[in-house]
C-alpha cells in the first residue's frame, strides 16, 4: 500500500474525494478541511493499493492539483486493515508488478544529480577498486561494485529515452561525464603516490590473476551489462528494491574506471584501453536493457489501458 497526500484548493476538493472514493482501489479516506497553509486549502489523505497508484495519480493530475497544490507518495510498510486489504484485492494486477511512473521519475531523478554525496561515493568506490587491483583483492573489487552509485544516472538516462524527459537524460549525462572523470582524478593522484611511496609495481598488477575480470572485454561483458540493467530496471519498477544490490556487484563498472588509473600510471597501455572499453560496455549495455525492459512495461500498461499523461514536474 501506498500513502497519498494531496493538499486541494477548496474548489476542487470535492472533485478529488469523488475520484478517490469511486476508484475501488482506496482505502482510509480523509479529508481536512481549510489546514493547507502553502498552498492554501484542504488536505486529502487516503491510503492506494500500489497497482492503483499510477491510474490515481493521473486522474488528480487530471485535476491540475500537480500544479494548483500538490501530490505525494509514502510507502506504507505494514497496514493491519480489512480495508486495506479490499483495496489491494480489488485492483487489478499484482502490487510488486505495478509501475507508478510519477515515482519512478521521482526516484531516478533524486539519485542522478550531480552533488557532492554522489560524487564522494563514487570517488570511494574508484578508490576502493584501485586497492582492489593492486592488491589483487576479488572480495575489494565487490565492496567497490557496491558503493558505486552510478547505476542511478544510468537507469535516468534510459527512463528520460522512453519516456521521451530529455531533462532526465541531461541531468544524468552530466552527472557521469562529470563523476567518473573527477573520481579517476583524485584516483590517479591516489595510485601515483602510492608507486612514488613503493606500495606496489607494475610486477604486482601483472601478478593480479584474481581480478583479471575487471579488464577482460569481451561478447559475456555485454551479455552480463544486459542482465544487469534488465534486473535493475525491473526492481526499480516494482516492489523488489533489494535485487538493487546483486545488480550493483554484477557489472565491473567503477572497477574498469580503478583498473584503467592504475595500468595508465604503470604505463600498462593495453590493460588501460581494455578496462576503458569494459566501461564503456557495461554503461551503454545496461541503459540498452533498461530501456528495453521500460518499454516492454509501458506497453504492457498501454495494452491494460491504465497509462496516465504524466506531469512534467
Amino acid at each position: 500500500m501506498l500513502h497519498l497526500r494531496a493538499v486541494c484548493p477548496p474548489d476542487k476538493t470535492d472533485k478529488a474525494v469523488e475520484v478517490l472514493r469511486a476508484h475501488p482501489g482506496t482505502a482510509h479516506l480523509i479529508v481536512h478541511r481549510g489546514v493547507a497553509v502553502l498552498p492554501e486549502g484542504d488536505l486529502v489523505e487516503v491510503d492506494v493499493a500500489r497497482e492503483a497508484a499510477d491510474e490515481i495519480v493521473g486522474a488528480l493530475c487530471t485535476l491540475q492539483l500537480d500544479t494548483s497544490g500538490g501530490i505525494t507518495l509514502e510507502a506504507i510498510d505494514t497496514a493491519l486493515s480489512d480495508a486495506a486489504d479490499r483495496a489491494e484485492e480489488a485492483a487489478p494486477g499484482d502490487g510488486a508488478d505495478a509501475v507508478v511512473w510519477q515515482e519512478l521519475i521521482a526516484r531516478t531523478g533524486e539519485e542522478s544529480r550531480l552533488n557532492v554525496t554522489f560524487q564522494a561515493f563514487l570517488t570511494i568506490a574508484c578508490l576502493l577498486a584501485a586497492v582492489g587491483i593492486v592488491t589483487n583483492s576479488a572480495v575489494t573489487i565487490v565492496g567497490a561494485m557496491v558503493v558505486g552509485p552510478e547505476f542511478g544516472p544510468l537507469a535516468a538516462i534510459a527512463v528520460g529515452l522512453v519516456l521521451r524527459r530529455w531533462d532526465l537524460v541531461r541531468q544524468a549525462s552530466v552527472a557521469l561525464a562529470i563523476g567518473f572523470p573527477l573520481a579517476m582524478a583524485v584516483t590517479l593522484g591516489a595510485t601515483l603516490l602510492g608507486e612514488a611511496t613503493g606500495l606496489f609495481s607494475r610486477a604486482t598488477l601483472l601478478a593480479n590473476h584474481q581480478v583479471d575480470f575487471v579488464y577482460d572485454v569481451g561478447k559475456f561483458s555485454l551479455i552480463i551489462a544486459l542482465l544487469a540493467g534488465a534486473a535493475g530496471m525491473l526492481s526499480m519498477t516494482s516492489a523488489k528494491s533489494a535485487a538493487l544490490v546483486g545488480v550493483f556487484i554484477s557489472v565491473t563498472t567503477v572497477p574498469a574506471a580503478g583498473y584503467a588509473v592504475v595500468a595508465a600510471v604503470l604505463q600498462d597501455w593495453e590493460r588501460c584501453l581494455y578496462s576503458f572499453g569494459q566501461l564503456v560496455v557495461n554503461l551503454i549495455g545496461i541503459v540498452i536493457a533498461a530501456a528495453v525492459v521500460l518499454m516492454l512495461r509501458r506497453r504492457g500498461q498501454r495494452a491494460g489501458g491504465t497509462e496516465r499523461p504524466l506531469s512534467r514536474e
